[in-house]
């Protein structure tokens, strides 16, 4: 198997992604390789390390080496790996990525085993996105993939393990342990819950479900003092892309419209329509098509 670990500002993605909890997969080699990374970065300066074993730890995968004693924004990557090439080519990412001096090579080369063109796909997930978590680990085993650490908010929890589920091929799954950071935005993402703000079909007009889920996402805005939050429409990609945006816009005015008469600030708000530019499932199905066709808020200055 292959293994890849990351506590501090990582992202992974695999063909599947699994927002449940654990994901069963067949086994691909009882022997195979390992590569776990360690990433400490700026924000998390004057947080001490996990304790393995201590709730919402990353589990250490075995035949992992001692970690080495890593500055804040360092990555720490260890483990094994089949050859010499992957070895210099998971190297190269991470140095690409997070500068050369921050990356400390603990990696074994040899004596293991990983399924097929797996160096190439590890290398798909190591990039700029990584830096999008933070507090994070991520962990490739074989065809399974993990990931853990905080992002700013709940759409850009479902896209990074969306876009990385698009990266590679079925036998790959995901588990994404993502969670949104405990802040203002933290506060609204929770609050909506993964529910959609319903509107009729082909209009701006709210349904009574989208209304109720206005009313407690008013009460959460208006504890929000000297914040600015924009509302952002997004839609599947039915039809044209022109009257796509345009009806994203007007559901995202509508929002507001709505929230100002339940006593939110106008100035309090923006609005932008996006249209089916930034999906976070695909649209070959009704479920990912239902997904893309959201209200996102999103907290600024």
């Amino acid at each position: 198997m292959a293994a890849l670990a990351a506590a501090g500002c990582l992202a992974a993605g695999a063909a599947h992604a699994d927002d449940a909890g654990r994901v069963s997969v067949s086994p691909v080699d009882s022997g195979g390789a390992r590569v776990s990374v360690t990433a400490l970065p700026a924000l998390a300066q004057n947080q001490a390390p996990a304790t393995p074993g201590a709730p919402g730890a990353p589990s250490a995968p075995t035949h992992m080496p001692a970690p080495a004693d890593a500055a804040p924004g360092q990555v720490v990557v260890g483990g094994k790996v089949p050859d010499e090439a992957t070895h210099s080519a998971v190297l190269a990412r991470l140095r690409e990525t997070y500068g050369a001096r921050n990356v400390v090579d603990q990696i074994e080369v040899g004596g293991v085993a990983t399924p097929p063109n797996w160096s190439a796909n590890v290398q798909k997930l190591l990039g700029p996105q990584l830096k999008q978590i933070s507090k994070g680990q991520l962990k490739i085993d074989g065809t399974q993939i993990d990931v853990k650490g905080e992002v700013s908010n709940e759409s850009q929890r479902q896209q990074i393990a969306s876009d990385m589920a698009n990266a590679l091929n079925p036998t790959y799954t995901i588990r994404n342990g993502l969670r949104v950071s405990a802040s203002e935005q933290g506060l609204l993402d929770t609050t909506l819950a993964n529910r959609t703000i319903e509107f009729e079909t082909g209009s701006a007009l709210l349904t009574p479900q989208g209304r109720a889920i206005l009313d407690q996402m008013a009460a959460v805005l208006a504890k929000m003092s000297g914040k600015t939050v924009e509302i952002i429409g997004h839609t599947d990609n039915s039809g044209s892309r022109t009257s796509n945006i345009a009806l994203s816009q007007a559901r995202a005015d509508a929002v507001k419209g709505y929230l100002v008469t339940k006593g939110v600030a106008p100035r309090a708000m923006t609005t932008m329509g996006v249209g089916p530019d930034q999906p976070i499932a695909s649209n070959d199905t009704g479920d990912g098509r239902a997904r893309n066709r959201r209200i996102e808020f999103r907290v600024g200055q």
